[in-house]
């Protein structure tokens, strides 16, 4: 029906979020690809617990036995029956637990919010409803609570060819989307931002409380404060906002975080995709817009409100790429973008409390080529006065990472006035360095990596996993012969051991703690232990979660019956001992839909994931192959309702009768 084209070429919000460009970074800084050849060149491939092993498609699943007696045998930290790996309409858990969703994209937020009517859809209703396309899922406890909180959700984007009906046509044997008009353009932005909501756990199930005095939506037309270094910079400055320290909402807000004090931070991903048009000729951003791929033009947003238009509001995108905080316990508080983080495509802000007290916050952008970050705040945390806390991320220093051949790893500081951060290459004031943060990284010679998505540090154990979801863009000539990973199609993880066991240290140690693909494809080159069946190996890791036991979970997105046969999921990843490196599959997700936001809360009991555009793609998994939208879907999950379209959702696994997850 649509010849050569595929689901990106038609619909082109499912296109932004997979950072498919030629990447934007002109530098010839090395690749990670360049650094792991090199290093697994000097030290032997085949070497302790990296060892490569091609695994047959047919090997069976580990014998299980107690957590007790695994452990003890250096064998897996989770014991629990891997399910089956494929594609269908629907989701799937490992026996013995339970998977409830627990909001939907249109759900109520509050006691008034309207009902969900698809075919009646309002900007209006939607600003009191649950988004569109949850990521992030974080949890903060009432009264230290692990049966008791608020849940704090982003909504990255949306996919308007999968929200509105009579928006795609077909005539002719072609698939067309019509354009939108502004009421849509409008609901798109109120299903964008974030949800904080309070649920509680009632029999054993979670339920959402709507009359939460903490439940509270975030939109593109919340108005934000910029704080930090860059607030109020010339370059921030707008029409609209003379004083550059005002900002009319947040987008595209990927993977987050929630800080020890209580907040939720939200972080802007790829913002270049709502800006249209063409900046005034000559004009002194051209350069800062070029490398971050601005502007895109996915969205049809310029059409109706001038802001996202660059031949009127040439500023606007440098408003946008920042990391968000939003106090969770005032509903009434306007959320900062706080810029001493740096504004790059942020994918996470996962944070942790080094020795010293000070903060240490672990940062992706993530497009192929571009870098690895962590802030570390100036003072320290304080446990007995949170007004002390509130605004410590306006303070501290921002690093890049630059891995060496050898394992060793350095943090570069990104500050004006040092190395090449200096007036001679354009840099003006700290503002600059943090506004143009990929060029500061450019000039320190940070190390080029392959889409750096989700970093997570462990308390447990001490290390630090950086998701490395996959570089098809890398060349041949970038790689040698002991590390084949050119066209990365599948990602790897690296494993991170900071100096001194310090999370603010300035140095550290870096190994690859797993290459991803299908093992029993020995081109691929992936890593994954012999002990790992074959429903365990992944490809496109993206979000990963550490549990209370310190254990790695690791969430994907990019698998699909044409790459890898299989649905995107969430795989439990060993990195201890004997067992190092096997992973086994524990949930997946339906046609179409990737798995964000894993989130296991304090007992260990509960872990909420988030089901992201399920039903997207023209993968479909009944081998129609055909692109995929509200009149034609591929699945309707999770109504299976012939009036309801597909809805990204918020699940909720647990344990059958109770208990700790997978053990």
């Amino acid at each position: 029906m649509t010849g050569n084209l595929t689901q990106k070429d038609i619909f082109p919000t499912s296109q932004l979020e997979e950072a498919d460009g030629e990447g934007h970074n002109c530098t010839d800084n090395p690749t990670m690809g360049e650094i792991i050849s090199r290093r697994f060149s000097r030290r032997g491939f085949l070497q302790g617990s990296l060892a490569v092993s091609a695994i047959a498609a047919t090997v069976g699943p580990v014998a299980l036995m107690s957590a007790e007696k695994a452990r003890a045998a250096g064998g897996s930290a989770f014991i629990f029956k891997e399910i089956e790996a494929g594609v269908d309409a629907d989701h799937h858990v490992a026996e013995g637990y339970d998977a409830n969703v627990l909001l939907r994209w249109g759900d109520a937020v509050f006691a008034d919010s309207p009902a969900f009517d698809p075919k009646n859809q309002t900007a209006e209703a939607q600003r009191r409803q649950f988004g569109y396309n949850n990521d992030y899922v974080g949890y903060i406890p009432l009264g230290g609570s692990s049966e008791h909180g608020l849940l704090v959700v982003n909504h990255e984007y949306t996919n308007p060819h999968l929200m509105f009906p009579g928006l795609v046509t077909v005539a002719d044997g072609k698939i067309k989307q019509a354009p939108l008009s502004k009421e849509q353009v409008d609901i798109e932005m109120a299903a964008h931002g974030g949800t904080i909501v309070e649920i509680r756990k009632v029999d054993g199930k979670w339920q959402v409380v709507p009359d939460g005095k903490y439940n509270r939506r975030i939109t593109t037309m919340t108005e934000m404060q910029l704080t930090g270094p860059a607030a109020g910079d010339e370059r921030l400055k707008t029409v609209a906002d003379a004083s550059g320290k005002k900002v009319v909402g947040t987008l595209n807000n990927c993977a987050g975080g929630v800080t020890p004090w209580g907040t939720y931070i939200m972080a802007e991903e790829n913002f270049h995709g709502y800006f249209s048009g063409k900046l005034p000729e000559g004009h002194k951003e051209a350069a800062n817009y070029k490398r971050y791929g601005v502007p895109e033009g996915g969205y049809e947003w310029a059409n109706f409100h001038d802001r996202f238009d660059l031949g009127k509001e040439p500023n606007e995108p440098n408003r946008f790429g920042w990391i968000v905080e939003v106090d969770a316990f005032d509903p009434q508080s306007v959320p900062k973008k706080r810029t001493a983080l740096g504004r790059f495509k942020h994918e996470g802000a996962a944070n942790i409390i080094s020795k010293d007290g000070r903060v240490v916050f672990y940062l992706g952008d993530d497009e192929r080529f571009d870098y690895v970050y962590k802030f570390v705040t100036a003072a320290a945390y304080n446990e007995a006065d949170r007004a002390a806390n509130l605004d410590l991320l306006d303070n501290g220093t921002l690093y890049v990472a630059k891995f060496a051949d050898d394992g060793a790893l350095q943090w570069l500081p990104l500050t004006f006035g040092q190395g090449p951060l200096t007036t001679e290459n354009g840099f003006t004031s700290q503002a600059d360095v943090l506004i143009e943060t990929r060029r500061a990284g450019d000039l320190l010679g940070a190390t080029k990596m392959d889409r750096p998505e989700d970093i997570e540090p462990n308390a447990v154990n001490g290390k630090v996993y950086v998701m490395l979801t996959n570089n098809t863009k890398r060349k041949a000539e970038q790689v040698n012969t002991a590390n084949p990973r050119a066209d990365n199609a599948f990602g790897h993880i690296i494993e991170i051991s900071e100096d001194g066991g310090a999370f603010s240290a300035t140095s550290g140690k870096w190994e690859v703690l797993l290459k991803c693909g299908d093992p029993s494809v020995a081109a691929v080159g992936a890593s994954f232990s012999t002990d790992t069946t074959k429903n365990g190996w992944f490809g496109m890791p993206d979000n990963c979660s550490i549990d209370a036991a310190g254990r790695l979970w690791v969430a994907t997105d990019g698998n699909s019956n044409k790459a890898t046969g299989r649905t995107d999921g969430l795989w439990a990843v060993d990195t201890e001992g004997a067992a190092r490196a096997t992973s086994k599959l524990f949930y997946r997700v339906p046609v179409g839909a990737e798995l964000c936001g894993p989130l296991f809360l304090p007992d260990d009991q509960t872990a909420f994931v988030a089901v992201q555009h399920p039903g997207d793609g023209g993968d479909d998994w009944s081998g129609h192959g055909r692109p995929s939208y509200y009149e034609d879907l591929s699945t309707r999950w999770p109504d299976f309702k012939p009036d309801m379209p597909v809805r990204p959702a918020v699940v909720a696994i647990t344990k059958a009768g109770g208990g700790k997850i997978a053990v």
